[in-house]
């Protein structure tokens, strides 16, 4: 029996069915998965989700796994050497902000003790779950963090990227009432 799946979940395409099935929407609590995917939110910026899909490992490789120890000590060198890898999405500012962004990332975690304490404090470690089916692009919930991760010097966290983001590691589960990853 075919599964019933949220319409944007291109059934031709294996990535995007595995990445709807097993990620999307899903709270994610580890700090290295939640920075993997605000990078990469920010990259997709203006391109397709299925653009990201396909070059993440690549951004995996480049990025080193996304250890944001190490991307926030990337130097002048590092920023070439990434501007000329195929692999990923070479534009400067987005590849600037992922170094600017891992800093902030290390000081939430000094302050908060955790990123996942800093993000869910905001919904006090609850789900929002949309029940409406209407299809979002930000929330008041997204306005405030975009803010907050401004204030506190990230780039490419504008509300609309932070919207996916919280889409993506599950603060807020937006899977369509009819999809089988929808919690009946």
């Amino acid at each position: 029996m075919e599964r019933t799946r949220c319409r944007w979940a291109d059934p031709a395409s294996e990535l995007y069915l595995a990445y709807h099935d097993q990620e999307w929407g899903r709270p994610e609590h580890d700090d290295q998965k939640l920075f993997e995917m605000l990078i990469l939110e920010g990259f997709q910026a203006g391109l397709s989700w299925i653009t990201i899909l396909k070059k993440r490992e690549a951004f995996r490789k480049a990025f080193d796994g996304f250890d944001p120890a190490v991307v926030s000590g990337y130097g002048p060198e590092k920023l070439e050497d990434l501007m000329a890898d195929p692999g990923i999405v070479r534009n400067r500012r987005k590849i600037e902000a992922a170094v600017t962004n891992a800093a902030a990332f290390l000081e939430i975690q000094k302050e908060f003790g955790s990123f996942d304490r800093y993000l869910w404090g905001f919904t006090q470690g609850q789900v929002i779950l949309n029940t409406d089916d209407q299809v979002r692009a930000s929330s008041e919930l997204s306005d405030r963090i975009s803010a907050d991760l401004k204030r506190r010097g990230m780039k490419f966290v504008g509300t609309v990227i932070i919207y996916s983001f919280l889409q993506a590691v599950g603060v807020v589960n937006d899977h369509e009432t009819g999809c089988w990853c929808y919690p009946h």
